[in-house]
């Protein structure tokens, strides 16, 4: 059995939903996980603000606006009344429940609670599509199977547990539709996995049940050496690492939610990206395999924040360290790059909520100075030590560049590079020509 997901854009009209039907309609047996058509979240998260501010108009306003847009895929998507009655009935019951929030106290809760009705509706949208057509499919409600813990973390033994059970209520069905990104947490309540946790989803349904494979679907054939949104002639990799892929969804590489690769790496279930316009394309398949000696790949990360904390007693000071980074860790803030030499180091963050508290702090300790509008480069491949001459190669692609820090070692796939964000273009441009175009 494969996992198949779909995002927003792949399921964003009437015509991608027919689309999406003939590619999952393959005679194999197939869990179909999708994401809510796009821009439907974008406004749920919209809604969920006017009504914190109580202004059940706005609410009003925006719920109505989105409700038409499903009207009109209903009409163009059906070709019978009784399958529009049906929809539009779905379509109806959500928005009204949506509505019932303007009567009463809205909390993070509610706010969770709207949120999940994005792939309530794309999944119950697609299931009567495909009965329509004559597919016998079976809707999968995420909501009995997909939980977190006390943690806020997915509870793969409740989800394996859950999933079994129900499957095995269907023994003759090739075709299962589920939602993605939404969940119950440790307490019974509706939540999510986070935006973009529909990769996460497909990737934890997919160890529950052992999948031969799952496919990420998406616009865009497979990821990229580099970014086409900036740079000129990339192309796609066609295979990668876990541990290279997590890097470069980490790293600014948007087609791959970052935590999506874990269940699958430990359960070594290949990954397979593919894109729903040009479905006939290979795509990029991520597996537990290595192509040795080989540099994969380029991605950006934007917003960095760079701080440097100079202290002449941090010489023999084996507190320093752990001082430093507890203060990062008080305030919830995670650390990208970390440099060190005897008189100082410098961090990145990308997240400035705090940045001025933590500055505070950090002066207790020494000098400290801000750089914003930074990015971080990171060059993805085969980067085991061992390997004589690609440092340099890639040294010789950022020669031009001035660079604020430079990260190796970390791990055996990765080298970064600190830059300014109006250095990013030309830096991304240097390293395509150098490692991929041979300029």
């Amino acid at each position: 059995m494969k996992v198949l997901k779909f995002g927003g854009t792949s399921v964003g009209s009437a015509a991608r939903i027919k689309e999406v039907a003939k590619l999952i309609c393959d005679g194999k047996k197939n869990i179909v996980v999708l994401s809510a058509m796009s821009g439907t979240t974008n406004s749920l998260v919209e809604i969920s603000d006017y009504l914190y501010k109580k202004n059940s108009d706005g609410a009003n306003e925006v719920i109505n606006q989105l409700g038409q847009k499903y009207y009109a895929t209903i009409e163009e998507l059906y070709s019978t009344e009784s399958y529009k009655q049906q929809a539009t009935e779905l379509v109806n019951s959500v928005f009204d429940y949506i509505r019932s929030f303007t009567k009463d106290l809205f909390t993070l809760f509610e706010e969770k609670v709207v949120l999940a009705q994005g792939e309530l509706l794309s999944t119950g949208m697609m299931n009567l599509y495909l009965n329509e057509t004559g597919v016998a499919s079976i809707l999968l409600p995420a909501l009995e199977y997909m939980r977190t813990d006390k943690n806020a973390e997915p509870d793969p033994a409740y989800i394996k547990e859950k999933l079994a059970t129900l499957l095995a209520k269907y023994t003759d069905t090739t075709l299962f539709i589920t939602q993605g990104y939404i969940c119950l947490n440790a307490y019974g309540e509706v939540d999510n996995l986070q935006r973009g946790g529909s990769d996460y989803s497909a990737s934890l349904i997919g160890a529950a049940i052992n999948a031969s494979e799952i496919q990420i679907w998406t616009d865009i054939d497979g990821m990229h050496n580099n970014d086409p949104r900036v740079v000129e002639k990339t192309s796609p990799v066609r295979g990668l690492h876990f541990e290279e892929a997590a890097e470069l969804a980490y790293f600014g590489a948007k087609i791959l939610h970052p935590t999506c690769i874990l269940p699958a790496k430990l359960n070594n279930i290949p990954v397979r990206l593919l894109n729903t316009m040009q479905p006939e394309a290979p795509g990029t398949l991520i597996s537990n395999a290595t192509e040795k000696g080989t540099i994969k790949a380029v991605a950006a990360k934007d917003n960095i924040i760079s701080i440097k904390i100079k202290s002449g007693r941090m010489l023999l000071a084996y507190g320093f360290l752990r001082k430093v980074f507890e203060i990062f860790e008080s305030y919830q803030t995670p650390i990208d790059m970390v440099t060190t030499s005897e008189v100082g180091m410098s961090v990145t963050i990308d997240n400035s909520k705090h940045l001025d508290e933590i500055v505070n702090d950090l002066k207790k300790y020494g000098t400290v100075s801000v750089d914003e509008e930074m990015v971080i480069i990171c060059v993805v491949g085969d980067m085991e030590w061992e390997n004589v001459g690609f440092e340099a190669h890639i040294l010789n692609a950022m020669k031009d560049i001035p660079v604020r820090m430079i990260s190796y070692g970390g791990s055996n796939y990765n080298v970064s590079f600190l830059i300014r964000a109006q250095d990013k273009k030309n830096a991304l441009q240097s390293l395509s020509n150098v490692l991929f175009n041979n300029k």
